[in-house]
């Protein structure tokens, strides 16, 4: 049994841990605690009388929110996992092809190595999300049944994405195994998978959400967040042409629209988009609510590029490479903007060689240049605009699933 305890000031507490003091403001309480049964937790209202305490923030709301935000997920997942194995099995049966078993078993197999090995987050949001709209109201089988579905279609445009992405970067390996393309039988029969992955997303949405009122906004939204990725990865690949690595090339603004549409689009705003459809929003009347989710995409991978040079590999799970393989990371666009002229000579000589000699040269320049200050700045400064964004907006419901976004990246070591 868990208890939790909101409002202003409060504790959580569970079976093997010490009571951890929460602060999350109390309406964003109110609507995460309608997530859960009364079988996996106790809401206690705040105390009459608090004391003395800092006012609610985000700071705060990252704990107490991934807390019920992951609570929710554990519950939620293995229902996810269903849903994809009955998603796999009508595709697999799709009246539109005649399979034989050799073409049943392949795209089978390649289902299941490409499409449920990640996280799943994109997906999962989906579902939280949609809770969250419905003010934290139980949802109906058929509901759930939906809202997984359409966080499945997000997870395979991911794999879709993966498959081709790792094939242009000649990548060797993805989510702790050998990229799809790298296996002995598959090669560049990975290219039509990628297809595949596709147009299966289409399948899926014309098979359940076809009599539904918001279907063609549907489609919409997917052709359009497509288009904007792929548009991204092209930014990406032209400006990091293999044997013309030029420095010149990479700036604060270009960086941000390798982001914004490379990835904060599909990641961040997709998700949230599908659920205001299936709660009967019209996408047009919520600018605010995609201009706040691309700028929380952003933040995100500029995180990424930080905790890539500065972060703890035992934390983060992997050593980063982004010096050696010349990306276009927000460490050096900052670092050639406060650089002089030396030092822009010494980064162009060094940055994008494997030597270790000369990426420890750029590593030390970035901290002749205090880009870790630089990024406290920036985190400070976007924090302090997305929160003012989050509560200017008129419904609390949405308020609490920006928030629950917010807490689940902000100041993440990982």
């Amino acid at each position: 049994m868990r208890m939790v305890r909101c409002g202003l000031r409060g504790q959580i507490l569970t079976k093997k841990a010490q009571p951890l003091p929460v602060f999350l403001p109390a309406q964003t309480a109110l609507v995460l605690s309608k997530l859960f049964s009364a079988s996996s937790f106790i809401y206690i209202p705040p105390s009459p009388s608090p004391s003395p305490s800092p006012s609610p923030s985000y700071l705060s709301l990252q704990f107490s929110s991934c807390f019920l935000i992951g609570t929710a997920m554990s519950d939620t997942k293995p229902k996810f996992l269903e849903v994809y194995s009955a998603l796999k099995s009508e595709l697999l049966d799709d009246p539109a092809f005649e399979f034989t078993d050799d073409s049943r078993q392949w795209v089978e197999r390649m289902l299941d190595y490409n499409v449920p090995g990640g996280k799943l987050n994109r997906g999962l949001s989906v579902i939280d999300s949609y809770r969250l709209l419905k003010d934290g109201k139980e949802l109906c089988d058929d509901e759930l049944f939906l809202a997984c579905a359409l966080g499945w279609c997000i997870e395979w445009l991911q794999a879709y994405f993966l498959v081709l992405d790792d094939i242009m970067d000649g990548s060797h390996t993805r989510r702790g195994q050998p990229c799809w393309f790298r296996l002995p039988q598959v090669g560049l029969t990975a290219v039509n998978d990628g297809l595949i992955l596709r147009n299966q997303i289409f399948r899926i949405l014309k098979k359940h959400f076809r009599g539904k009122p918001y279907y063609v906004d549907l489609l919409d939204l997917f052709n359009e967040v497509e288009f904007q990725t792929a548009s991204g990865q092209m930014i990406d690949l032209i400006t990091t042409l293999q044997g013309e690595k030029d420095l010149s090339k990479y700036s604060l603004p270009i960086h941000r629209r390798i982001v914004q549409y490379k990835t904060a689009y599909y990641s961040f705003y997709l998700p949230v988009a599908c659920a205001l459809l299936m709660a009967g929003e019209n996408l047009d009347n919520h600018s605010d609510v995609k201009n706040v989710l691309v700028e929380m995409g952003t933040y995100f991978q500029v995180q990424d590029d930080f905790l890539d040079c500065f972060g703890d590999p035992e934390v983060i799970g992997k050593v980063g490479t982004d010096i050696e393989d010349f990306k276009c990371s927000w460490l050096v666009v900052k670092a050639l903007e406060r650089a002089n002229e030396e030092q822009k000579k010494l980064l162009y000589e060094k940055y994008g060689k494997t030597d270790p000699a000369c990426v420890a040269k750029v590593k030390e320049l970035y901290q002749t240049l205090d880009i870790q200050g630089a990024f406290a700045e920036y985190e400070s400064k976007i924090y302090e605009k997305m929160t003012k964004q989050i509560k200017g907006h008129p419904s609390k419901a949405v308020q609490a699933v920006l928030e629950s976004f917010l807490a689940k990246i902000y100041k993440r070591q990982k």
